[in-house]
């Protein structure tokens, strides 16, 4: 553990497990300036994919545990590419996948899982502009998918 955000998410049960790599032609971030884009981080615990099409009230719970669970490989893309979550300095843009049923309407509940832990963990720094997307279909059928701008110092 490094810093003040990490002794933050351990305060919460979270430790930030090492970033996955890609599965397919592209990166897992890319810096520019001082911005670091993150690919798309999916629902996946422990190495294992959270999945499921959300289709009903009932299964706001599940997605938002799968947001949650973006959000901390979100943090493991930004450890590795800047060393140090202490590093970043305001979490920028959310843009979140849910796969969904066509009416199920409460993507924005289930991003909460996301949103909340950077709010936790950075403070008003983890406070962002964002986008809840319902999908048909994700990869592996992950209930959610994570990408992210971030700026960092």
């Amino acid at each position: 553990m490094s810093g003040t955000v990490e002794a933050k998410l351990a305060t919460l049960g979270i430790t930030v497990p090492v970033a996955n790599p890609p599965v397919a032609n592209y990166v897992p971030t890319v810096i520019s300036g001082n911005q670091l884009w993150i690919s798309g981080q999916i629902a996946a615990a422990d190495g294992k994919p959270i999945t499921g099409r959300l289709s009903s009230a009932a299964d706001i719970e599940h997605g938002q545990a799968a947001a949650r669970a973006c959000a901390i490989n979100l943090m493991a893309q930004m450890k590795a590419a800047l060393g140090d979550l202490d590093r970043v300095k305001r979490v920028v843009k959310l843009v979140a996948f849910v796969n969904s049923a066509p009416d199920f309407t409460d993507q924005p509940k289930v991003v909460n899982g996301a949103s909340d832990l950077f709010v936790e963990a950075f403070g008003d720094a983890g406070r962002h502009a964002r986008s809840a997307v319902g999908v048909a279909a994700l990869p592996m059928n992950v209930s959610v998918e994570i990408d992210a701008v971030v700026e960092f110092v």
